[in-house]
């Protein structure tokens, strides 16, 4: 079962404005790829919510939808919050 996201290209950097998109609903993330330069998104909290409580998020290829743009992702580290494990941060891998 493949699992595809949308997500939005971010600008803005930096605790500040992380902190104004998880106020928002909102979870700040990176594309990372060999020789190629990181690529800062944006992810709907509730949807990645959704999509990590199936065990193929872990395993599986993601799909992000950038735009008119699919790119093929695994995750390899999410960050959550100490006392209420919200997830505060997630880094994705381009396959």
């Amino acid at each position: 079962m493949a699992i595809t996201l949308d997500v939005e290209l971010r600008n803005d950097l930096g605790r500040g404005a992380s902190r104004r998109l998880r106020r928002e609903e909102k979870i700040p993330a990176i594309i990372i790829a060999k020789g190629q330069e990181t690529v800062s998104i944006t992810l709907n909290e509730k949807k990645l919510i959704q999509a990590t409580t199936k065990p193929d998020f872990f395993t599986e290829t993601v799909t992000l939808n950038v735009g008119s743009d699919a790119i093929a992702v695994k995750p390899i580290a999410m960050q959550r919050h100490p006392v209420s494990s919200r997830i505060i941060h997630v880094d994705f891998q381009r396959v």
